[in-house]
């Protein structure tokens, strides 16, 4: 799983300018609901990055949605943003 986390950070540090970033899974908060799947993922990216902090933040979630384009597809069911 770690391995799967760096993945994503680096495909976040790839695009976007970041000083600090945190990733934690939350799946077993969800188990038993309706759309369960234990193949994905329910996340909570925090990220520290004087750049998204720039931007509104729907255009910043925005972005990292896009670049986590594929993950939300097929490996992530949920994702929750936090930027400061």
């Amino acid at each position: 799983m770690d391995n799967y986390f760096k993945k994503i950070e680096n495909k976040l540090k790839k695009e976007i300018s970041i000083e600090k970033i945190k990733i934690i899974d939350n799946s077993y908060k969800h188990r038993g609901h309706k759309f369960f799947s234990p193949d994905k993922l329910h996340l909570h990216i925090k990220i520290e990055s004087l750049y998204l902090k720039s931007l509104s933040r729907v255009k910043a979630h925005k972005l990292v949605m896009k670049i986590l384009d594929q993950d939300l597809k097929f490996k992530i069911h949920a994702l929750e943003i936090s930027i400061d």
